[in-house]
């Protein structure tokens, strides 16, 4: 009986999918789908999990034509059925979980090395910052992705803002 309002307890402090979320460790994962330039869906264990790309934001779908070419990107790096590694820092307000990937290398830092996606500044405080923004500054001068227009795109979070005031 007392643990009934233990997890009455948890359950209004964590409402939705972050108990689980949250209580996932560092682990092997098998890529299920590619949602869009910087989320995938993976299977862990018996659980299916929505998975943020940490570190990075790539421009969204609806920013024609980049948001498009980033979700081919991270398509072409990250094979349906394939196992990654996944390094959880926390979960977002969605429920996602928000982890650095993993494959062969780790994707959200090649995606912005390739310009397909923009060190997130915002949220570099659990990544390597100084590698993410070196990354991002090189694919600023080689002018690749979103940089090929000087100065590059507008950045998704502006993006992101602008489509919620209309």
């Amino acid at each position: 009986m007392l643990l009934i309002p233990g997890l009455l307890l948890v359950l209004q402090l964590f409402p939705g999918p972050v108990p689980v979320a949250m209580a996932l460790a560092d682990g092997r994962a098998t890529v299920l789908s590619i949602g869009d330039g910087d989320t995938i869906r993976v299977q862990q264990g018996p659980r299916r999990i929505s998975v943020r790309l940490a570190c990075i934001d790539a421009p969204e779908l609806d920013q024609a034509p980049d948001g498009a070419r980033a979700h081919r990107y991270l398509r072409m790096r990250l094979k349906i059925g394939s196992s990654v590694t996944l390094r959880p820092q926390t979960v977002d307000r969605f429920g996602r979980l928000v982890a650095e990937v993993i494959s062969e290398t780790n994707l959200g830092l090649a995606m912005v090395e390739d310009g397909e996606a923009f060190a997130f500044r915002r949220y570099l405080a659990s990544c390597d910052a100084r590698e993410y923004l070196d990354a991002e500054d090189r694919a600023m001068r080689r002018r690749l992705g979103v940089w090929q227009v000087p100065g590059g795109i507008m950045r998704p979070w502006d993006f992101r803002r602008g489509r919620s005031r209309r």
